[in-house]
């Protein structure tokens, strides 16, 4: 969970939360276990895997490993857990990652810290809910002390004697294992082909995030690209003043790159473009003056995997999008007979399915989007697998044919399967308890269908009705739990959807997200209207406007 470094920074803070997960942890995946720590680079995290080190050599931990510099992407730090086997045949049983996602960084900023499994992916709500009560109750924490810093700017092993026997530092490097995995999962000499003709030029913006770490071993040194197509790609502790958050409001910079922005491009914008957030597990796709939404991205992923991407090539196991994600990839899953689901927001859902086997690409429209080759999204990989599909979509014509553009794909798609036009908008850091109360009275409201069709005409006499109301809940078909008050849904007669939710990755405050979604040319304006009013949106929170609207 994000909070202020200033929190973060107060005596014992971090020490409790570290040694309340190892007690909340069976006792085999710590004592005499291999552990990885490391993060996106912000500030605080050097300090934090100095203090994280000492903590677990005096818990019996046989060995920390640690991304050179201390960085590791969350996918990178997925599959470290997952395929990385030390020099001496050990293999890691769970993470501890340092990031605050998409929030900003430094003195005055965000930072964050989660625990990841063996199955590379995050914490189930079982051993969360226990980290949780141990924080309550927790007396006493074990540090060692006198074990000295190790440099983790030098890759090497750093041999103590820790309190309790043998103890090892694996300093590695950030990328190899990843680049490694991603090598084995694309047909990356097609997309050398793609970057190599005269007709493509990308552009990849890391926002000065931990992508940056991989950035140029993928894009340049192995796919060919001219090191120009790279913007902000050298990690930054304070993300060079920015908020590494892929979107249209905040990478700035790469989107009037790519020609949407306020002012005329000075430049012909290349014909792709993508960004990351600060830990490298969302993305954002852009053709030439083109975005391409995140609920549109995966089902065209999906629609595309299994000509585009050699990993894929025998079939899809099935496909999942969260509760608020977009209908697209419904139609997809329909149209292609693949196994589908639609699961609460958290990562962790999607890991349930994959390590049961049935999914095999799953996306949220907070632009992040994977696959089961990790536990974690993968804004690196849905880049790729994006240059796949233009390197598939393209194989006859790199020698002088007209390319088939970003743009071309997502029009062919909606002609084929349909189109979903959607927005989202987000009021961040309302005050905690009105963002409550206006959720209750959503609920409330529910009860009574008839009611609230009267509301809704009397707003818009042109909308449809309301044909279902209700919140959320998700039984998980693996292991058969719950999630209750997973978002307050409203389902109208012709197919559209409104949307409420409380979000929780904020560091102050409530964030109330509103997503609304129709499958019709009309424009979205009346439905817009209609959930303002109907929530008492401005009421509640004394808001007039979004904090941002994707």
């Amino acid at each position: 969970m994000p909070s202020k470094v200033k929190v973060f920074t107060q005596p014992h803070y971090l020490h409790n939360f570290v040694q309340s997960t190892f007690n909340a942890l069976s006792a085999d995946k710590v004592r005499g276990a291999t552990l990885v720590v490391s993060g996106d680079g912000r500030y605080y995290s050097k300090d934090a895997i100095q203090i994280i080190i000492k903590m677990a050599a005096a818990n019996g931990v046989r060995r920390v490993w640690v991304g050179q510099n201390g960085l590791l992407s969350t996918p990178a730090v997925s599959a470290v857990i997952r395929e990385r086997v030390g020099a001496d045949g050990s293999k890691a049983s769970g993470g501890f990652i340092l990031t605050a996602s998409h929030n900003p960084g430094g003195p005055n900023e965000d930072f964050g810290i989660k625990y990841n499994m063996e199955n590379g992916g995050p914490a189930p709500e079982g051993i969360t809910d226990k980290i949780y009560e141990n924080t309550k109750t927790i007396k006493e924490y074990l540090i060692a002390e006198d074990l000295p810093d190790v440099d983790i700017s030098v890759v090497g092993v750093t041999k103590f004697e820790g309190p309790e026997g043998q103890f090892d530092v694996d300093v590695f490097d950030s990328a190899s294992d990843y680049v490694k995995l991603m090598k084995s999962i694309f047909d990356f000499q097609s997309i050398q082909k793609l970057v190599a003709s005269p007709q493509f030029s990308f552009c990849y913006d890391a926002l000065h995030g931990v992508a940056g770490a991989y950035a140029k071993r993928i894009f340049v040194e192995e796919l060919g690209a001219q090191e120009s197509s790279l913007l902000n790609c050298v990690p930054k502790e304070d993300f060079g003043g920015g908020h590494p958050d892929p979107n249209l409001t905040y990478a700035k910079e790469l989107v009037a790159r790519m020609g949407l922005g306020k002012s005329q491009a000075e430049h012909e914008p290349p014909e792709f473009g993508a960004a990351a957030d600060g830990d490298a597990d969302r993305n954002m796709v852009l053709g030439k003056r083109f975005f391409v939404t995140p609920s549109d991205s995966v089902a065209i992923i999906a629609a595309n995997a299994v000509q585009s991407i050699p990993y894929f090539s025998s079939g899809l196991k099935g496909v999942a999008r969260s509760m608020p994600t977009s209908a697209a990839l419904d139609v997809v899953a329909k149209n292609l007979n693949l196994k589908f689901f639609e699961v609460p927001t958290g990562w962790k859902f999607f890991g349930n399915l994959m390590d049961a086997g049935m999914c095999s690409v799953c996306g949220e429209e907070s632009f992040g989007t994977g696959s089961d080759h990790i536990r974690e999204k993968d804004g690196i990989w849905a880049v790729l697998a994006w240059l796949s599909i233009l390197a598939y979509k393209n194989k006859e014509n790199l020698g002088g044919g007209k390319l088939v553009t970003v743009e071309d794909i997502v029009r062919q798609h909606w002609a084929t399967y349909g189109r979903h036009y959607y927005t989202r908008y987000d009021y961040e850091n309302v005050d905690a308890g009105a963002a409550k109360d206006l959720m209750a009275n959503l609920v409330k409201l529910q009860s009574s269908l008839s009611e609230v069709n009267n509301i809704v005409k009397g707003i818009r006499s042109d909308v449809s009705n309301v044909a279902n109301a209700d919140e959320f809940e998700y039984k998980d078909p693996v292991d058969g739990s719950v999630s209750k008050h997973q978002g307050v849904r409203y389902l109208f007669e012709d197919g559209s959807r409104l949307v409420f939710r409380l979000s929780g990755t904020g560091s102050e405050g409530a964030t109330i997200r509103l997503y609304i979604e129709q499958d019709s040319q009309d424009a979205l304006a009346p439905l817009v209207e209609v959930a303002l009013k109907l929530s008492k949106m401005q009421e509640f929170t004394g808001r007039s406007a979004p904090t941002v609207i994707t």
